[in-house]
This record gives C-alpha cells, sequence and structure tokens, in this order.
C-alpha cells in the first residue's frame, strides 16, 4: 500500500506530468518523419521494401502506426491521469483559500521585503476609511486591536487570485483539449474521391464513363476512406455535388498559384430536386465548403484522357480515365485503361476474353518530343494546351472477368509475363489522331478532361478542440500577466492626535512592478506628493 500511494503521488504531480507531456511530444516525431499506414499504406510497403531489416524492426516497434500504437496510447493515458490528478487536488486547494480571509498582519512589518511608515494628521478613523476605499478592489480583513499581533487596528489585503485560477484553468484547458483531440479521432472519418470535371453535358460525360458527381451517401463511394474506431460507416450527412470545372493559375515557370473548382451542390432532400436547383460554390484552396459538421477541401488536380476504341463491326467504346501525375511541376502522367469488345463480336466467351484491349502510358498536358527520333514524351507546362499520348496497346486477357481489385494506374505485370497480354502496337498520338490496328480496330485520342481531388472531412469535436485551444492560451497569459501580491496596514493614534501609518508588501510571485504599486499606496494613503517632491527625510521605506 506504501508503494502504491509512493507511486500515485509521483505520477500526480506536476513535475511527472511535465515530463509526460515532453515524453508525448518527442513519441510523435516518428510519426512526421516516417510514413504511416492509416495515411498510406503504399508508401509503408514500399518503405519496408526499400529499407529490409530497419524497416522490419521500425514495423514491429509500430513506428509506422504511431498514433494508434500501444505505447503512444500508453503515455497518453498516464498524462490524462497524471494532469487530472494533479488538477483536482490544486483546485480544492485554491477554492479553500479563495474562501478564507487574508492572513493577518505579522508582527514586524519592518521585517517584509517592502515597507514603509509614516505619519498623518488625520485620526485613526479618517485613515481607516481612507484604506478601505484605497483597497476597495482588494479582498480586505479588518482586525482589531485585540486581534492584531501588535495591538494595534490592521487591514490585511491580498490581490492576484486570478493568477492561480488562470492557471488552473489553463490546466483544465489543457486536459480538454487533449481528451477533444482523442474524441476527434475515434468519431472522425476522412474520404477522397476524384471527380472529372465536366467536358461538355452530362449526358456526353455519362457516355464517356466521367464521374462528374459525388455524393456522400455511403463509404463505397469514396476512392479512399478511413475512420475513427467508434465510427461504424453509418450516420453519413448527405450531400451531393456537381463538379462543373477546374481551373489553376500558373506562374511562367510553371508553378501553381491558385486552384479552384466550381461546383453545385445539394444537401437531404435537395439532392432528389432539378440539378437546376441546387446551389453554386466556388471552391478553393483553403477554402472549404462546411456543411453540417463536413468540411469539403480541394486538395490537387490532374488530367484524364479520353480514348475512344471503335471496333471492326463498328461499336464503339469511350472511357476517361484519370492518370496519375509523376510530375508535379508540369504533369507527366501515367494510367492504364482496359477495354471489353462488344458481346456480339464474340459469342464465345473465351474468344471476347483474348481480345480485350489494354492501354498503357503516359500522358502530357503540354507535349514536348525529345529523343533522337524526337518520340519520347514529356511535359514541358503544366496548363492543358498541347496534350499528347505515348501508349503501348496489348491485346489478350486484361483481367476484366477475374473479379478481383486491378490498379487503374499499371498494368499486372504478371499478365505481361506469362503471354496473357501480348503487346501489339507503341504510338504516340496527339488529340484527334488515331491508330488503327492489325484487326481493324480503331484507337482515337479525344482529348483530355481535369479531374479535381475533393476530401470530405467530418470531426464533431473540432470546433471544441479550437475552444479549449484558445482558453489554455488566454488562461496561460493571464497566469504570467496577473500578479499575486499581498499588503498589510498598521494605524496607530499618536500624542499629537494624528495617526501613525505602518505599511509591508509581499509579492507572492515575480516581484517585477509591484514596488511601484506598492509605493503609489503608500503615497495615497498619506497624500503625500510625486516621489520627485517628496524629501528623503519624509518617508523611510526599505526594499
Amino acid at each position: 500500500m506504501i508503494y502504491i500511494r509512493k507511486a500515485w503521488r509521483w505520477l500526480t504531480s506536476m513535475r511527472t506530468a511535465l515530463a509526460l507531456l515532453f515524453l508525448l511530444a518527442i513519441a510523435a516525431i516518428p510519426g512526421s518523419l516516417l510514413p504511416q499506414r492509416e495515411l498510406n499504406e503504399t508508401n509503408v510497403n514500399e518503405f519496408i521494401e526499400t529499407n529490409g531489416n530497419i524497416a522490419k524492426i521500425y514495423d514491429k516497434l509500430q513506428l509506422f502506426d504511431v498514433f494508434s500504437s500501444i505505447w503512444f496510447q500508453a503515455i497518453f493515458v498516464l498524462l490524462m491521469i497524471s494532469l487530472v490528478g494533479c488538477i483536482l487536488p490544486r483546485s480544492v486547494e485554491h477554492y479553500r483559500a479563495w474562501r478564507s480571509q487574508p492572513t493577518r498582519a505579522p508582527k514586524y512589518l519592518t521585517r517584509l521585503p517592502l515597507n514603509a511608515s509614516g505619519s498623518s494628521d488625520r485620526s485613526v478613523e479618517e485613515v481607516s476609511a481612507e484604506v478601505r476605499s484605497m483597497l476597495k478592489k482588494w479582498r480586505v480583513s479588518e482586525y482589531s486591536p485585540a486581534q492584531d499581533r501588535a495591538g494595534a487596528l490592521s487591514f490585511s489585503a491580498e490581490r492576484g487570485y486570478g493568477r492561480e485560477l488562470a492557471n488552473l484553468i489553463f490546466h483544465v484547458a489543457l486536459v480538454a483539449m487533449l481528451v477533444t483531440v482523442a474524441a476527434g479521432r475515434l468519431t472522425n472519418y476522412e474520404g477522397q474521391v476524384i471527380v472529372v470535371t465536366e467536358s461538355g453535358s452530362q449526358e456526353e460525360s455519362a457516355a464517356s464513363g466521367q464521374n462528374t458527381e459525388f455524393c456522400n451517401t455511403s463509404t463505397s463511394n469514396f476512392d479512399s476512406f478511413r475512420a475513427g474506431a467508434l465510427f461504424d460507416g453509418t450516420g453519413l450527412h448527405p450531400f451531393c455535388i456537381l463538379a462543373h470545372d477546374f481551373s489553376a493559375d500558373y506562374l511562367p515557370n510553371g508553378q501553381a498559384e491558385m486552384f479552384s473548382s466550381n461546383i453545385s451542390y445539394a444537401e437531404g432532400d435537395d439532392i432528389y430536386s432539378d440539378s437546376s436547383q441546387w446551389k453554386d460554390y466556388e471552391l478553393k484552396v483553403n477554402h472549404p465548403l462546411r456543411l453540417a459538421q463536413n468540411r469539403l477541401y480541394l486538395q490537387g488536380h490532374g488530367y484524364a484522357p479520353t480514348v475512344t476504341v471503335q471496333w471492326p463491326d463498328g461499336e464503339t467504346r469511350t472511357q476517361t480515365i484519370q492518370f496519375r501525375p509523376d510530375d508535379l511541376t508540369n504533369f507527366l502522367s501515367s494510367g492504364v485503361m482496359r477495354f471489353d469488345p462488344p458481346a456480339g463480336m464474340y459469342p464465345e466467351l473465351f474468344d471476347r476474353r483474348q481480345n480485350q484491349l489494354a492501354i498503357q502510358g503516359l500522358f502530357a498536358p503540354t507535349a514536348q518530343w525529345s529523343g533522337e527520333n524526337g518520340q519520347l514524351l514529356t511535359s514541358s507546362y503544366p496548363a492543358l494546351t498541347d496534350p499528347a499520348l505515348a501508349i503501348d496497346i496489348y491485346r489478350g486477357d486484361a483481367g476484366l472477368d477475374t473479379g478481383s481489385a486491378q490498379s487503374i494506374f499499371s498494368l499486372d505485370s504478371t499478365l505481361v509475363h506469362s503471354g496473357q497480354l501480348q503487346k501489339i502496337d507503341r504510338v504516340n498520338l496527339t488529340q484527334g489522331e488515331s491508330v488503327t490496328l492489325d484487326d481493324g480496330t480503331k484507337v482515337t485520342f479525344d482529348g483530355a478532361s481535369q479531374f479535381a481531388n475533393y476530401q470530405i472531412s467530418y470531426d464533431p469535436f473540432q470546433k471544441w478542440v479550437l475552444v479549449s485551444t484558445v482558453i489554455m492560451l488566454v488562461s496561460l497569459v493571464g497566469s504570467l500577466v496577473i500578479k499575486r501580491r499581498r499588503v498589510w496596514v498598521r494605524l496607530r493614534p499618536n500624542a499629537a492626535g494624528g495617526t501613525d501609518v505602518e505599511m509591508g508588501g509581499l509579492a507572492r510571485t515575480d516581484r517585477a512592478g509591484w514596488s511601484e504599486e506598492f509605493y503609489e499606496l503608500y503615497r495615497h494613503l498619506l497624500r503625500l506628493p510625486d516621489p520627485d517632491e517628496v524629501e528623503e527625510d519624509d518617508i523611510y521605506v526599505e526594499d
């Protein structure tokens, strides 16, 4: 039991709380230096493959899952217990001190760091009335000669209790901030979706496979989604957006200056109304659209080439698929398209599977050709001024009927290596150009649309994190600015019919500025002139 008490006292000491807070800050460093699995598992896997055994050790130490690791959560819980254990006893103690009367004046005021004495020709009653008026903003207790240690009428005054109160509020707000951050991590969700902006009417967009609309009605509508442990995937705030365009302002060197996207949106039952009745909004970077407790951010953009395949029987298939920007400066992008031939061309399922088309290659918004024969495609500028494609065309089983997920940015290399997919052509196409394959199939590059990457974030505790943080900062300033100080005044009648005044002052914290205030109180009480006009013999002050 003794050891338990010692451990509790150690844990709930302010020194331990500060050490745990510092330890928590150090523990968060790996989360900013190493890729985190909850943010991007692909980056984590690539890091492990690249760095070998050391990365495997990192993984065992949960350094790729820092904020959900056992050791980080243990530090967080201990910090919470320590802070609460510090705050509660101090709050009770502060309440008792606030309810109690200021302590009586010590017998010898001359021993205090600040003291002064003098005489007034006014009576004790008049001076005492002046003392009460002078200290009306202080917490004052009056003691009769019988109660005073020196046998005289005395006043005890104290000011600056707000310093301790601000200190307590600071620690309570710190706990509140930590609790609300933790609660937000448990109940929040964050999803990202790529929406191709309209390049024509909605009917044309739908025909080309463009996804110009997004509805926050199901987690399956997101391209990527992660949520806290207490979020079960239900209870989404229903709203839909329709992306009309995306525009980017670039500097001459290609650096982006501003992104914006014009969208229309509707909430709740308004989703089912005519889209012409939806509300319009211009979405910009760092200017999210706020819907209930959801925030819609514009994260980034890229390009989605449009390719039309015309089969020998005359039927066509058109796809608009986003390509991944590999060069974030000039947006040279890579991606894949897969086409299933019309069912009527190949009655047998096996034949249809063996005649699927796959297109893999590069897209440049502003084409620049290099190399010996001018066949190497690069991009010289991020804006869509002269689009071009450099693609490899494959025929065979593209894996469309396997039922397993495939990357939209690269082909399954095992299909190529096994011979299930065979490359039949390599070609460079500018907008409007076509290539005819050996069986009469025609592949046309129609152009490109821009896509925008939108992020939907939900955190019901975000505003409380802000409130607790603001309170914490304000109370911290208060605890630094407010000074805790005490003053005592002792009055004795003298033989001349006046009053002998003795004063003492004590700063409970930093004395900076307190001596000037003390002298001002003394001069006010004895109605003395300004310090420059006071003779040295008129006042005795020991500091």
